[in-house]
């Protein structure tokens, strides 16, 4: 793993537990906590926060916000 990899949050608020994670190991930490936790059910997931904030990011990149 490279030292210059992002740490991505993700949040569990059945457990109530949050962690951070290299970016590259999202998909396989999120799906090994649910499978294991909660029956393969999506209940953990990356910060809604950090989702809605990259999700603006992309709208703003593509134009999506600006006026017609």
């Amino acid at each position: 793993m490279s030292t210059d990899e992002p740490s991505v949050p993700i949040v569990c608020t059945e457990c109530e537990t949050e962690t951070s994670v290299p970016l590259s190991d999202v998909a396989d930490a999120l799906a090994r906590h649910n499978d294991g936790k909660h029956d393969g059910e999506e209940i953990a997931e990356v910060d809604p926060a950090l989702k809605d904030r990259l999700a603006d990011l992309v709208a703003e990149d593509l134009g999506l916000f600006d006026e017609a």
